[in-house]
């Protein structure tokens, strides 16, 4: 069961749902709509380091939930959910490795949430952060990592099954980027024992 939503994020759902049934392309307003709330979110607690991590879990949350609820491609919404978090962190000064990590891990954990394709959110998150990049000082390559590691981290949390659709999926060259996959979660034994 699912725990209930709190109003930020219901209001982050519904902004999400009415700007996918008001316009055809969905990853530019979605990087906008993602963008704004991160904002206004940051502003309001005046605290950028403590608010940054709850705004990026809680817009995250309604992004994937608004666009799962009326059928929006969770890939291409990871995507610009990436580049509205990267966007909008900019704007406040908390872009880092560290925020599109904590992006692309709350991207795999809501999509999850949902029942969507994790490896479909966590290829979307990697594709955003290689756009988003330049953006934030970083190469293509080390904002991929990050976005991996972070989707792996979260798909570790999630289940082995989901770990292994996420790895499959990051495995390779994004976005003519070579993707580093690292695996943060594992033991030091390398099995897979839970004891």
């Amino acid at each position: 069961m699912t725990q209930e939503p709190t109003p930020f994020i219901e209001s982050v759902k519904d902004g999400i749902v009415a700007t996918i049934k008001g316009v055809g392309e969905i990853t530019d307003a979605i990087i906008d709509t993602v963008s704004g709330s991160i904002i206004n979110a940051v502003k309001r607690s005046g605290d950028v380091g403590t608010a940054l991590a709850t705004a990026i879990a809680d817009v995250i949350q309604g992004t994937i939930q608004g666009a799962a609820e009326v059928g929006g491609d969770l890939g291409s919404t990871a995507k610009g959910a990436m580049l509205g978090v990267l966007r909008g962190t900019r704007e406040v000064g908390g872009e880092t490795l560290e925020t599109v990590s904590v992006t692309a891990s709350a991207l795999v954990k809501s999509t999850a949430s949902v029942g969507g394709d994790v490896g479909v959110a966590a290829k979307g998150a990697v594709e955003g952060a290689i756009a988003g990049a330049k953006d934030i000082g970083v190469s293509a390559e080390d904002a991929a990592n990050a976005a991996a590691s972070g989707a792996l981290k979260a798909a570790g949390d999630i289940s082995t099954t989901a770990v292994e659709q996420v790895r499959d999926v990051l495995t390779g060259t994004i976005s003519g980027v070579k993707v580093v996959v690292k695996e943060p979660f594992s033991s030091g034994s390398g099995e897979d024992d839970a004891g």
